[in-house]
């Protein structure tokens, strides 16, 4: 019998952002779905203080009250960020950081420097992926249809706050949502129905962010999902959509409620379904992702009028999750998901290595 040398999988996780307790349960499914066969995973956890920590038990093995703190646990090294992703001597990295310090470019930056193939988006990628001010830029420079929207900096609203919410009342009008530009999950974001509650609501997103987005309220509103995946021939899944337990989906009904309902497929005629998967390709190519990436869509009730929301470059990845539910519904289950963008992460860097480094 041929023995077929496995893979040493890095999965990254944790992280400094306000989702590291979401990035723990994304990687615990990870662990768990990886084929033992193909595979050997690396655990690397970054702390929420920024300290790498390379070893020890995977997040699969470990309660929920030990996977937010491992510390203790045998076989565990305390290193810098190189000397993680170099020590482990490993033949690709999966990231599963999600919000700024991992999904935002800084991590696959790293990777890139040591020569690392890695799943997901590249820095660019990664970066206006993060950045909901500038992704909406790219959107709209390529025609896509998106929502009225301010970008508002920390020192012009501390300087001018009167002027900024005149010009949010006056532009886009109630009720109008506010959210930190690089974020994720729904944290910090808010719903506000007059001016009453704007200045509480700018008030915490920027405990979050220096830059915040304000956006039209989509009337009567359906959240619609599109899994994509690809390189550069992307595909898109079946759409799926949410149906909040909350006035929209925010942390709490997204990850401590469990009755928000997710449709899969969605309830959507033929027509909007194609429309919903060429969008999200679309979107995908404009912030020119790679990998893997969930679109996320507003529908209006009344109208079914389309907006793009946001991409997500690394989408949930828990058990719950929409990101592989889509794709199982569409008849990629979790481990073959898992193994196509593994296959994916080598052929981009494959594709990278061919490229000349030096004019002669």
């Amino acid at each position: 019998m041929i023995r077929v040398k496995k893979l040493r999988v890095g999965v990254i996780y944790g992280g400094r952002s306000g989702e590291h307790e979401v990035s723990v349960a994304s990687a615990a499914s990870i662990f768990r779905h990886l084929d033992r066969e193909r595979y050997d995973a690396v655990p690397i956890r970054i702390e929420k203080s920024g300290q790498w920590v390379l070893g020890g038990r995977v997040p699969e093995m470990l309660s929920a009250a030990d996977m937010v703190d491992q510390r203790g646990t045998e076989a565990l090294q305390v290193v810098d960020a190189s000397a993680a992703v170099s020590r482990g001597r490993l033949d690709v990295v999966f990231p599963v950081l999600h919000g700024p310090y991992g999904e935002d470019g800084t991590v696959q930056g790293l990777l890139e420097l040591a020569d690392i193939p890695y799943v997901g988006s590249g820095v660019l990628g990664s970066a206006v992926g993060m950045d909901k001010a500038v992704m909406k830029t790219l959107f709209a420079a390529q025609g896509l249809p998106i929502v009225p929207h301010l970008t508002v900096m920390r020192r012009e609203w501390l300087d001018q706050p009167a002027v900024v919410a005149d010009r949010a009342a006056t532009t886009l009008r109630y009720p109008m949502f506010v959210k930190p530009a690089n974020l994720g999950s729904s944290v910090g974001i808010s719903k506000v129905k007059a001016s009453s509650d704007f200045t509480a609501a700018m008030a915490l997103a920027f405990e979050f962010d220096r830059k915040v987005v304000i956006e039209a309220g989509v009337l009567n509103a359906r959240e619609i999902e599109c899994a994509v995946l690809g390189n550069d021939a992307p595909e898109a899944s079946i759409p799926g959509e949410i149906v909040p337990s909350r006035e929209f989906y925010d942390y709490e009904a997204k990850y401590l409620d469990a009755n928000s309902k997710l449709l899969i497929p969605s309830p959507l005629t033929a027509s909007q379904t194609a429309e919903i998967r060429r969008l999200a390709i679309e979107a995908f190519r404009a912030v020119e992702g790679a990998g893997l990436s969930r679109v996320d869509f507003l529908m209006a009730g009344d109208t079914g009028e389309t907006f793009i929301n946001e991409v997500n470059t690394i989408p949930g990845f828990t058990t719950i999750s929409m990101y592989p539910k889509l794709w199982e519904a569409s008849g990629l289950p979790y481990p073959a998901l898992l193994d196509r963008l593994i296959a994916l992460a080598l052929e981009r860097h494959g594709e990278k290595q061919a490229l000349r480094t030096s004019v002669r």
